[in-house]
């Protein structure tokens, strides 16, 4: 009869962590990502801060915190050919799994077809405030018309 091993503890949070963690790791257009699984405290702060930039410097310094790559990682995917919707699938597959979501790339995919609809639609739809802020409504009672404007013609008799 064989005695079933017994599992060691780390002796580390480092090492806990690295087994929790599983440290799996996806290939994206050549480079080898660390598939994440929680949002590093810097990438919240991070993302607070750089909200409003459009800067290329900034947005590859979020992919680096997220997926734990070289600040160059997104120089490199668009170098080899991605695109602004795969791009948008690889960060929300990462956001996902950094919030607990075991999400696929299909899957992935799905929610960023389904945000770009929306957003076309609510572009195409204005909401009820636009609408009424364009109207012509001051939002006051109507003038009253005239009872000549209003009135049904009279009837001549002829007799």
């Amino acid at each position: 009869m064989t005695v079933p091993k017994t599992r060691q503890a780390p002796d580390s949070f480092d090492a806990y962590w690295a087994e929790v963690s599983g440290a799996r790791t996806e290939t994206i257009r050549g480079i080898t990502v660390r598939v994440p699984v929680d949002v590093p405290m810097v990438l919240e702060q991070r993302m607070a801060d750089l909200q409003d930039s459009e800067q290329e410097e900034d947005i590859a310094e979020l992919v680096a915190f997220l997926f734990n790559v070289g600040p160059d990682t997104l120089s490199t995917w668009r170098q080899k050919g991605m695109g602004l919707t795969e791009f948008q699938v690889v960060l929300a597959w990462g956001l996902a799994h950094a919030s607990g979501s075991d999400l696929t790339f299909a899957q992935a995919h799905e929610l960023v077809k389904k945000a770009e609809a929306e957003g076309k639609a609510q572009a195409a739809a204005p909401n009820r405030a636009a609408r009424r802020a364009s109207s012509a409504s001051t939002g006051g009672r109507s003038k009253p018309t005239s009872g000549r404007a209003t009135a049904s013609p009279r009837k001549v008799s002829r007799g």
